[in-house]
């Protein structure tokens, strides 16, 4: 195990070195002396950096991040009290894409336990969701899913319900929104057996909802409309005890790495995200793409000022174009609520040491690793191509990692600095991007990515791995022990 330096030039026309410890003014770190206090995760110039008349750009992982609004010296803290944003609006984006980069090979040949599906795909869990077409009926699924649970004899591995308040008083888009979701959580492969819950008068008719699925997908789902049933609880469990047995006889078998799907996203960032968390997971995304399986990438408004980067690795140039006009759309959407593109980060993420969302954008994009960007899919879409899809959802956590597993994420990659409790309908993997966070939050971080400063990337990297697989393979997370398995639907439109 390495000791730590003081701090971390990441890339060498960086501008500024991020601290790995609180360090006091007349601290020597990355070869300046600093002139005030420091805080871990937050950033000093190792150069001076003059202001200028427009103001100057200041780099970071290679990049700009901002630019200066105050000259700055080395050896002082740069962060929101003199860098800003440089982000403006809609970019005009070309077409010149990156030589391909060779992906790692060595997770071809690696298996995890997987349950077999019908149609070819591979689950990670063995589940039984009720799922409501509307608010109305959203704790009545939840006690339904209660009671099922309790007669379980390990014939599945859970029954689940997905409470959300909407599917009524909704129109155009807003309604169309709330439907694709909840259609394509219906055909998510670790849902074995599917018991979709109505009301009866609500927007979100039952029949339109299924009507959205392909026929060669509903084998597995039932219907109930609670105001049509004589003892809609009675019904309910009835149906739900009949898909539990007709799903016991399938179990696990080894299956290869190709038949993942990851999904990867980052919540509560922090200064060290970019530097460990998220790098760490791009090496993932890079076995599981190069053995041949899916990577899905959102929190659109989170690649901000770094979405060149995934861009120009799409395979060819329509896929390219799918990717601009997502953005620009997802811009003009910001432009349109009046709202600015810079108004992210958070004030979490603020106090970790993130200044700006160019900042955490180039952090963020890291989670997508080297794959090609074979895909582009809008909100509710699922993804189909092996490589890179780039999803449309906003960086909302409980919204975007809903959004992933719609997509048919079967499990889910979750970075995060500061911690949170949330788990959602895939295995959700919390990933602490620093040792403290891992110790002192042991019920909700699944792996310290800490460890990339200690004991080296690589060593961290095969650790991960082993960990995803046996997670993958049945293991639960800690957001599974603790009954964490929330669904957030994007609202976008009017509530009548």
């Amino acid at each position: 195990m390495a000791d730590l330096p003081l701090a971390i030039q990441v890339h060498a026309d960086d501008d500024v070195a991020v601290m790995l410890s609180d360090a006091a003014e007349g601290a020597v770190a990355a070869g300046v002396t600093l002139l005030e206090p420091v805080a871990k995760g937050h950033k000093v110039a190792v150069r001076s950096i003059a202001a200028g008349a427009a103001g100057a750009a200041v780099r970071k992982y290679g990049f700009p991040f901002g630019i200066a609004t105050a000259d700055i010296p080395a050896g002082a803290h740069v962060h929101v009290h003199n860098v800003k944003s440089a982000l403006q609006g809609r970019d005009a984006y070309s077409y010149t894409p990156e030589a391909a980069t060779e992906l790692p090979t060595d997770g071809i040949g690696r298996t995890f336990m997987g349950y077999p599906r019908a149609d070819g795909r591979t689950a990670t869990r063995k589940e039984i969701w009720v799922i409501p077409t509307v608010g109305c009926v959203g704790n009545l699924a939840e006690r339904m899913a209660a009671r099922a649970s309790a007669g379980l004899n390990g014939e599945v591995d859970a029954v689940r319900a997905f409470k959300h308040p909407f599917g009524c008083s909704q129109l155009g888009d807003d309604l169309g929104h709330t439907r694709a979701v909840l259609a394509a959580l219906a055909q998510h492969p670790n849902a074995f057996g599917v018991l979709v819950l109505g009301l009866g008068c609500e927007s979100n008719q039952m029949a339109a909802l299924i009507d959205t699925i392909p026929p060669d997908r509903r084998g597995h789902i039932r219907t109930l409309g609670a105001q049509a049933a004589g003892d809609e609880m009675a019904e309910g469990l009835a149906i739900v005890a009949e898909m539990v047995a007709a799903s016991a006889p399938i179990q696990r078998i080894p299956a290869l790495l190709s038949a993942l799907t990851l999904g990867v996203k980052c919540g509560g960032s922090d200064g060290l995200s970019g530097l460990t968390a998220n790098p760490l997971v791009g090496r993932m995304a890079d076995v599981v793409g190069g053995a041949g399986g899916k990577v899905i990438l959102t929190e659109i408004p989170e690649i901000f000022g770094a979405e060149h980067i995934v861009m120009q690795r799409a395979v060819n140039e329509s896929t390219f174009t799918a990717a601009a006009a997502l953005i620009q759309d997802f811009k003009a959407h910001f432009t349109a609520a009046g709202e600015g593109l810079s108004d992210n980060p958070s004030p979490g993420n603020i106090a970790g040491g993130i200044t700006t969302l160019e900042e955490k954008s180039l952090g963020a994009v890291q989670k997508g690793g080297r794959v090609p960007l074979t895909d582009v899919i809008r909100y509710g879409g699922m993804a189909t191509h092996a490589g890179l899809t780039l999803l449309e959802a906003p960086g909302n956590d409980a919204v975007s990692s809903t959004a992933l597993t719609a997509a048919g994420a079967t499990v889910i990659l979750f970075t995060t600095g500061r911690g949170t409790p949330l788990g959602f309908p895939a295995p959700t993997v919390k990933i602490a991007s620093n040792s403290a966070l891992a110790a002192a939050k042991p019920g909700w971080i699944d792996f310290d990515a800490g460890a990339v400063l200690t004991d080296g990337i690589d060593t961290t990297r095969a650790a991960l791995l082993d960990r995803i697989i046996a997670i993958a393979s049945g293991e639960p997370t800690a957001a599974e022990r603790n009954g964490e398995h929330d669904i957030a639907i994007w609202k976008t439109g009017v509530t009548l």
